[in-house]
This record gives structure tokens, C-alpha cells and sequence, in this order.
């Protein structure tokens, strides 16, 4: 028991996710990027209002007056249209296309995006009179750096606002998560360590499920610090957002330990056994196989798709394979826990039992299928939504699995009840003490 929950730690703890880049953006127009992509490209930003705002300064208005140095605003639809067209637009036909234009030849320049009828995505390139040369004159010329700020209108009309379109709201949200934490932290905190303290046949179990909650809880507050400075400047704290992201990967493969323990080898206590070890690890060769594969696996996707999100405040998005892939994992596990508690269900003539497993099943089914439910559910609303509804609609449905948990294992009416159960009651249990086989 004790090797796989040091396996888990031990892989969370091998890699810090990095911080994402704030929309305060400080870095170089460079003329040899510009050439090699036919546009630098420089933020990518959901405007909304009426009176948005793109401010930007340089240092070295020389270089950039006799670069002529220009950023071409593209609206993100216009720009994937441009990208795939079969027409083979030129570069200079390209960038006459963007929708709004700056010419930098002062220290700062201000640009209002205005008249949005809806939230929008635009596409903010640098380019100058080098970019779409086809000689090598000037090709190593001397960059400008600059500081940029994307600002959209506050609650006054006010471009004071650091939060895109899709961002917006995240910040209230994890400040009420928060205070809600802190308010079941002062009403249940201690009675809940007085149940851990005494011991029993879910001592085990509460102990894993309340490490999964703190490090929610854990990710919930650094997210709030990160937004709440991110909401001064547009940059936050990136230490306090990757701290938020660890934390949240951490408490996934608690409680994918947990629940693979509960159903592959973790086994309720039997009159037989001795009281001092209540709940422990069968470990036989099959059971713990696959309860560490499917622990390494998801863990490996996890970081994987750390690694190729570059997006901010996306860690729940499922952009990418190894996105996709956690949501197949998701549904396999969901599919194979569900289709052997139905059985189970099925041929199990005490109601108590049966109150136990359908109970058990929900709080399980709904962990690892509130990801693929919300990602399809998402395709409904706007672009700049999708990624609101799922981190919100995530950490909401876990927070509820969590609770059905406790209340289950908490709940004095099935501790007894519970406790008499054998090893092969559970779906996915391959005991070392029995001889029968798995339910699939």
C-alpha cells in the first residue's frame, strides 16, 4: 500500500508545471521572426466592449521609424480563414487583410478596439518593411523591446480590465470556492479529525479522500492569489498558478489511487482480521499491476498535456492528444467500475448493500466522467465560454464526488454493514485469500 502511494507523490512531484504568460507582455519585435513566419506573432487575446484597449510601449522609436514597424490585429476567424485558403495569399496580401493596423513611431502608442458586438478572439502580428523581403538586407537588424497590456472594459467602460472574454468571472469564482472551503473547514474540520483519530474500518479511506479535498482546496486558494494580483497587473503570481496546477494534478491521482484501491485490492474489514490493520493493500501481483499501470499512465497524460498546453488558465481544457486520451482513460475506467457494480446490484439482496454500492458508484462514476461530459457539453457554447464551463463545471462535479464519498464512508447507518463485507464484493478485487474470479 504504502510503495504505490509513494509511486504517486513521487510522480507528481517529478515535474513543476511552468507558469502561463499574463496578458501584461514584455519581450522584442523581432524583424528576423517576423521574416521566417511572415508575422511575429505576439498575443492572443478575446477582446469584448466597447472600449478595449491595446497599449504598447518601446524604447527605441529610431530603430522602429526606420523599420517601419507596424502590429496587424487579426480577428481569429479572419485569420483561419486566411490560413487555409486555397488562394495563396502573398505575404503583403496577407497583412493588408488585418482588421486594425498601429504604426509604432512614438514611446507609446493606444489602440481601442471598439464596436464588438459579441466577445472575440484576435490575433496581434509584427511585422515591418524586412518581413516580407525576399533578400537578405538588413537582415540582422537590431530589435525593439516593448512592454504590451490587452485591457477590456470594467464594469464602468472603464479598459482597466486585464481579463480576456474567457477568463472572465474565474476570479469571483475561486474567491467564493474559497470562502466556502474556509466555512466547511470551521463547521466539520474538527469532527471529521476526531473520526480519523479513532481509527476503524475507513480510517485508511478518510485519510486518502481528505488529502485529495486539502490539495483542492490547496489549488483552489493559489489560484485566487494568482488571479487576484493577475487582476492588478496582468501578469499574477506564475509560482502561485503552477503551485495551483500541481496541487490540482496531485489530488487527480489521489483520488484515482483511492478508488482503484477501493475496487483492486483494498478490502473492508472481516471479523477474522485483526482491528489494528482495518483496511489494507491485498498486494498480489495482478491487482497491483494494473492499479500502478493505470496510476502511471494517467499521471504521464497529465504532464504530457502540461507540457503542450501553452494556454493560461486552461489546465482542464483538454486541448491536445494527451487531453483526449485522460478522456478516454476517463470513460474506459467509468464503463468497467459502473458495468460491475450492476452487476453486483443486480444479484445483491440486502437493501442496506445495495444503498452502499449504487452510493459508491455515483461518487466514483461522476469523478471520472465529469471531464468527458462537460468537454462534449462545452460544444454548445461560444468559443470564449468553453473553457469557463469546463474548469468551473469540473472542480464543481469533483466537489460534489467528494462529498457523496464522505457522507458514505461517514455514514453510521452502513459502517457496520459495510465492515462485514468481503474482498470479492467489489468490483475489479483480485484477492490473494479467495480463488474466484474477477466480476470483468
Amino acid at each position: 500500500m504504502g510503495g504505490l502511494r509513494l509511486l504517486t507523490v513521487a510522480l507528481t512531484c517529478c515535474w513543476w508545471p511552468l507558469g502561463g504568460q499574463g496578458k501584461t507582455l514584455r519581450g522584442s519585435f523581432s524583424s528576423a521572426a517576423a521574416r521566417d513566419a511572415q508575422g511575429q506573432s505576439i498575443a492572443h487575446f478575446e477582446f469584448h466592449g466597447d472600449h478595449a484597449l491595446l497599449c504598447v510601449r518601446i524604447n527605441n522609436i529610431a530603430v522602429a521609424v526606420g523599420k517601419e514597424a507596424k502590429l496587424y490585429l487579426f480577428q481569429a476567424q479572419e485569420w483561419l480563414k486566411l490560413q487555409e485558403s486555397s488562394h495563396g495569399y502573398s505575404c503583403n496580401e496577407k497583412l493588408s487583410k488585418a482588421q486594425l493596423t498601429m504604426t509604432m513611431n512614438q514611446t507609446e502608442h493606444n489602440l481601442t478596439v471598439s464596436q464588438i458586438p459579441y466577445p472575440q478572439s484576435w490575433h496581434v502580428f509584427y511585422a515591418d518593411k524586412y518581413t516580407c523581403k525576399d533578400d537578405n538586407e538588413n537582415y540582422q537588424v537590431e530589435d525593439i523591446a516593448f512592454e504590451m497590456m490587452l485591457l477590456n472594459p470594467d464594469a464602468e467602460g472603464n479598459p482597466l480590465d486585464h481579463f480576456s472574454a474567457g477568463e472572465s468571472g474565474l476570479h469571483e469564482f475561486f474567491f467564493l470556492l474559497v470562502l466556502v472551503y474556509f466555512v466547511i473547514a470551521c463547521i466539520y474540520a474538527q469532527s471529521l479529525w476526531q473520526a480519523i483519530k479513532k481509527g476503524g474500518p475507513m480510517h485508511m479511506i478518510l485519510k486518502v479522500l481528505t488529502t485529495a479535498l486539502l490539495l483542492q482546496a490547496g489549488s483552489a486558494l493559489a489560484n485566487y492569489i494568482h488571479f487576484s494580483s493577475y487582476s492588478k497587473d496582468g501578469i499574477g503570481i506564475p509560482f502561485m498558478g503552477s503551485l495551483a496546477e500541481f496541487f490540482d494534478i496531485a489530488s487527480q491521482i489521489q483520488m484515482l489511487y483511492l478508488l482503484l484501491s477501493l475496487c483492486m485490492g483494498w478490502t473492508i474489514v472481516r471479523m477474522k482480521k485483526s482491528q489494528s490493520r482495518p483496511l489494507q493493500w491485498d498486494s498480489t501481483p495482478a491487482s497491483t499491476g494494473i492499479a500502478v499501470f493505470i496510476v502511471i499512465t494517467q499521471s504521464i497524460l497529465l504532464l504530457w498535456e502540461q507540457f503542450e498546453d501553452t494556454s493560461p488558465h486552461s489546465y482542464h481544457s483538454h486541448h491536445n492528444l494527451a487531453g483526449i486520451l485522460l478522456i478516454i482513460l476517463r470513460i474506459c475506467l467509468a464503463l468497467s467500475l459502473g458495468c460491475g457494480l450492476y452487476q453486483i446490484i443486480t444479484v445483491e439482496r440486502s437493501t442496506l448493500k445495495r444503498e452502499f454500492y449504487i452510493t459508491f458508484a455515483k461518487g466514483c462514476i461522476l469523478w471520472f466522467l465529469c471531464h468527458p461530459g462537460l468537454a462534449c457539453i462545452s460544444v454548445m457554447f461560444n468559443d470564449y465560454q468553453r473553457d469557463k464551463v469546463i474548469i468551473i463545471g469540473v472542480i464543481l462535479c469533483q466537489s460534489v464526488s467528494m462529498v457523496i464519498l464522505y457522507r458514505l464512508f461517514l455514514s453510521h447507518s452502513l459502517y457496520w454493514e459495510v465492515s462485514s463485507l468481503s474482498s470479492v464484493t467489489l468490483p475489479l478485487t483480485i484477492s490473494s485469500g479467495h480463488k474466484s474470479r474477477p466480476h470483468f
